[in-house]
């Protein structure tokens, strides 16, 4: 099995990132399967070694603050 960050690199991405809109309301943490979101003092990091790029973060964000990066 291809490990996450090979496939990141497979798909031209490289992970995602949390911008300032973020109203750390958690629902990213909750919603994560490879809990790749940390909770932060502002808003969650992101583990891009554990990031699969699958964006349920993404898709749940009520703020839009999750945007990929390529």
């Amino acid at each position: 099995m291809t490990s996450p960050a090979v496939q990141l690199v497979d798909r031209g991405l490289e992970s995602v990132r949390v911008t300032e809109a973020c109203t750390a309301c958690g629902a990213c943490l909750a919603t994560c399967p490879e809990h790749a979101l940390l909770r932060a003092p502002k808003r969650p990091t992101v583990d891009d070694a554990a990031c699969t790029a699958c964006w349920a973060c993404i898709e749940i964000c009520p703020a839009g603050a999750i945007l990929e990066v390529r």
